[in-house]
């Protein structure tokens, strides 16, 4: 056993502390199984910043401690973990997702610790964390669950431990492996969010076929180079999302969207790498791109299963979702096609630019654009039956999410505003568009 998986396996053995807390529900009051998980940590945590050699430093030191002489790695850990058990009082934080974020957290990093001994490559390494953790919090559910903490369905338990799994694995990939408390409390909260929303919508034959399918269009993307590992994996919960929450239509159009738009990214690279317009990393998106073209996707989706509880009516999300989506294809097509053509107007003032200018567009561009929004409209129309109104009103917005991508671009981007935030923004005008016309019909 290398020091790697023993160094995992001695933090899984701590974060099974965390099992205290579902033990001690229904046996005494809140406040008391705060306390009788937060103390074993926070002692666990004075033991690391006191602790400078030994058996005990040897198995917990990363080599950040070693250079330090404190194990701040298993310290930083513990306390998380104690912040994260003091909001089962302060804010009802459910038992069943504070012991999800700590066993996402311990199990992802066995597991990305055994596979990385037979293959180094980070996007096995990730993959790895997320489905060891997801299975380490499906387990962790399930036993809270026994030992009287409340129990769930099996989807739900499923769907909620990968989405927390993903997310930490999306973190781990970019973050230093110290930083265990950004990842053990982003995946807790998520947890906690989904088990709150308990959307009717998530059932055995969702969840699977989303299990399936996103993860193997994710590894599909990735080895098309059309995404990098983070982008993957921020494309693979997106999706998830998607087929989950919303159901097989909202994944359809988006993954035309990812499939799509990563297609005409490397489509003629070479001579836009010549003409200095070519996406970098050779065209793979990463998990910054990605989300600033899905992140109002993502929110449309979430607020359709929630809306229900808001008693608004999903339509308006439905729409909202399509004409996100239909922007970020516009925006996305305009720039990869029409920068291959030459004399680019300024949307502004129509003065002739350099290809790859921000706010420059040519016809050409806008053409391909507007042929992509209306592709999302059609497939639209197709899978949520929303009828021809509808139908342009989500090519109408996708137009008007491209525009404003370029009116940005072309008086904003560089000085107040990157690429993503003019993307996150043009995609928020286009979904607050299709959503205001389903409002007012």
């Amino acid at each position: 056993m290398t020091g790697e998986v023993r160094r995992a396996v001695g933090f899984l053995l701590i974060g099974a502390l965390a099992l205290l807390a579902p033990a001690l529900d229904g046996r005494t009051s809140g406040s008391l199984v705060a306390v009788g998980t937060v103390v074993p940590f926070a002692l666990v945590a004075a033991v690391a910043l006191v602790s400078t050699e030994g058996p005990l430093f040897e198995l917990f030191a990363h080599a950040g401690d070693r250079t330090e002489g404190r194990l701040y790695g298993l310290a930083s850990f513990s306390l998380a973990v104690s912040g994260l058990a003091v909001l089962i009082v302060a804010f009802d934080l459910p038992i069943p997702a504070f012991v999800a974020g700590v066993f996402v957290l311990t199990t992802g990093n066995l597991g990305q610790a055994v596979v990385s001994r037979y293959d180094p490559d980070l996007v096995v390494g990730t993959t790895a964390f997320a489905v060891a953790g997801t299975l380490g919090a499906v387990a962790a559910i399930l036993v809270a669950g026994l030992l009287g903490a409340g129990t769930f369905a099996l989807p739900l338990v499923a769907f909620v431990a990968a989405s927390g799994a993903l997310l930490g694995a999306l973190i781990r990939s970019v973050l230093y492996v110290r930083d265990d408390s950004l990842v053990l409390l982003s995946a807790g909260l998520l947890v906690w969010f989904l088990l709150s929303l308990d959307p009717p919508s998530v059932t055995g034959q969702r969840v699977a076929v989303g299990f399936a399918v996103t993860f193997a269009l994710g590894y599909l993307a990735y080895a098309l180079g059309t995404a990098s590992v983070t982008g993957m994996f921020t494309g693979v919960l997106l999706a998830l999302f998607a087929v989950v929450l919303g159901g097989y239509g909202w994944f359809v159009l988006l993954v035309t969207f990812f499939g799509l738009g990563g297609l005409s990214s490397k489509y003629r690279y070479e001579e836009k790498l010549d003409r200095g317009i070519a996406q970098r990393n050779e065209g793979a998106r990463g998990s910054g791109n990605v989300l600033a073209n899905s992140a109002v996707a993502l929110v449309a989706v979430v607020a359709y299963a929630a809306s229900g509880l808001a008693g608004i009516d999903p339509a308006v999300f439905r729409l909202a979702f399509a004409g996100a989506v239909a922007a970020a294809l516009a925006d996305t097509f305009s720039s990869e096609f029409g920068g291959l053509f030459d004399d680019p107007l300024l949307i502004t003032t129509f003065e002739r630019v350099d290809p790859g200018t921000d706010g420059g567009v040519t016809w050409q561009g806008a053409v391909a654009g507007l042929a992509g929004s209306g592709l999302i409209a059609l497939l639209g129309w197709g899978f949520f039956d929303y009828g021809p109104l509808p139908a342009v009103t989500v090519a109408v917005a996708g137009g008007v999410g491209m525009t404003v991508d370029s009116l940005l671009g072309a008086t904003l981007e560089g000085h107040h505003l990157d690429n993503q935030g003019v993307n996150l923004l043009a995609t928020l005008s286009a979904g607050l568009v299709a959503g205001a016309v389903a409002l007012a019909l």
